[in-house]
């Protein structure tokens, strides 16, 4: 988006305001010009302190209806796990040959999966991984035996996320040319995910803001209140 679609686009939605969620994101498509099918994005600012680990927040979620982009997954397994990968519909299958790939700069995937029994050589590519957010971790399910179960949820719509340092957390839910139903049912299960995930060590109001974009446009803050609730 031009600086001039910019300062248009956001001519049109009041900075201060708070809107319902149905009102918010028809506001944003509104006011969303590019000519690509932009993707829908929730940032929520939340009352912790990331630097403390036990008000650390991360997890997954199902989106009920994807986020209708195509998800690349590798699978570093053994030549056991190999045909249950692929049926599953991974793209990319093997072990000590990625592993060289990822040592060597690649790292043209979107989700990496593993079985625990790997997970000790792919130590040696968690330098280039872990600042990509590519490497697998039990927690987010990317560490697993059954590989046909995580390839098949990312593929449909599981997401993986945490707060940064700030305390903000974001996620993609979706495309513009979403229906509006739709959008609304995939930030309303991202959002109820972190509420649930509150640490027990995090004090205050814990959930401070939600704001609804889509890629370049201005965002539009949604009303927190049922959400809080």
């Amino acid at each position: 988006m031009s600086g001039k679609n910019y300062r248009n686009a956001a001519a049109k939605v009041a900075r201060a305001q708070e809107y319902e969620l149905a009102e918010a994101i028809e506001k944003v498509k509104e006011i969303t010009t590019t000519k690509f099918d932009a993707t829908f994005d929730v940032a929520m600012k939340l009352g912790v302190d990331p630097r403390h680990a036990d008000q650390v927040v991360r997890g997954t979620v199902m989106l009920p209806h994807g986020t209708g982009k195509t998800v690349s997954v590798l699978v570093v397994c053994k030549e056991n796990k190999a045909d249950e990968a692929r049926e599953a519909g991974a793209d990319f299958v093997g072990f000590e040959e990625y592993i060289e790939k990822i040592q060597g700069g690649w790292t043209g995937v979107d989700v990496v999966v593993a079985t625990p029994d790997v997970m000790g050589q792919l130590g040696k590519v968690a330098r280039i991984l872990g600042p990509r957010g590519l490497m697998p971790n039990p927690k987010s399910g990317t560490v697993t035996m059954d590989v046909a179960k995580a390839v098949k949820e990312v593929k449909a719509g599981k997401i993986e996320f945490r707060v940064d340092k700030a305390g903000n957390i974001h996620a993609p839910v979706g495309k513009v040319s979403f229906d509006s139903d739709k959008l609304a049912g995939n930030i309303t299960s991202f959002i109820k995910e972190v509420v649930r995930l509150k640490p027990s060590a995090a004090k205050g109001q814990y959930l401070q803001g939600i704001t609804i974009s889509s890629t370049m446009s201005p965002g539009v803050k949604v009303k927190k209140d049922k959400f809080v609730a």
